[in-house]
């Protein structure tokens, strides 16, 4: 399908290519992992599959609690179809525990329960190494308005209450996430509401036993087994009950 149609956008872990009404986009999940703003690369089978059905389930269900996203419904095995929205350039980034960036900038041994969940906004560009930024930026530049602000912060917390919830249930603890959001219109006025993608790429989850890792620092850390943990994730979750033969090709 995708191959027909014209590529709108390619970053590094998604293509989009332009939907079949006007409004929608198809989005596309790579195999393509990054870590380190692009300096460190590589292909590992199957986890497009993996996260567009991951993807795919945690927006239908926000979706249903009432936090509006892009995602229509899924395509194929590596496709959904979304709605087409202006992205705002930011990454919301909620904290529930101490790990990664915020452990390293306030000293804080990793794992280290956080006094409240944290929001963090990150400015998008990849030449920068996406800096963290403050609300006061956010306005003075017009990335986005005071309401908006407000908005993605409102729903920041939304998905972090619900997010936790379902992750809780299944022995797994939600670190920390970053999501995106992007504006959509309806004649002159406009709305934000949750974009991108939802995943093992853009969750900490840790094993609520072991501690052990679920998501990407294990590509980050050199750990091994990454498809291994985001198909544990995907099965825990009631998913996918058979990974290999989607990574082959199978039926989803």
């Amino acid at each position: 399908m995708t191959t027909r149609r014209k590529k709108i956008y390619e970053g590094k872990a998604k293509i989009l290519y332009e939907g079949p009404e006007p409004g929608t986009l198809i989005q596309y999940f790579k195999d393509d992992a990054t870590a380190f703003n692009a300096q460190k690369k590589a292909v590992l089978e199957g986890k497009g599959v993996i996260n567009n059905r991951i993807s795919e389930y945690m927006m239908t269900r926000l979706n249903a609690i009432g936090v509006q996203n892009h995602f229509i419904r899924r395509l194929s095995l590596r496709e959904q179809l979304i709605k087409e929205v202006e992205i705002i350039p930011l990454e919301v980034v909620v904290r529930n525990i101490a790990a990664g960036s915020i452990a390293t900038r306030l000293g804080l041994a990793e794992g280290t329960p956080l006094p409240r969940s944290i929001i963090e906004f990150y400015y998008k560009d990849d030449k920068l190494g996406d800096p963290m930024v403050s609300e006061e930026h956010i306005t003075a530049f017009n990335w986005a308005a005071t309401q908006e602000i407000d908005d993605m912060m409102a729903m920041a917390l939304r998905v972090n209450d619900y997010m936790s919830g379902l992750f809780s249930a299944v022995g797994i603890t939600l670190v920390d996430f970053k999501i995106e959001f992007g504006r959509i219109y309806e004649g002159d006025f406009s709305r934000v509401i949750l974009a991108d993608e939802i995943s093992p790429d853009s969750c900490r989850l840790w094993d609520s036993t072991t501690n052990e890792k679920m998501d990407k620092d294990r590509f980050r850390r050199d750990l091994g087994n990454v498809i291994e943990s985001y198909t544990e994730v995907a099965r825990r979750l009631g998913i996918m009950k058979e990974m290999p033969t989607v990574i082959q090709g199978g039926v989803a």
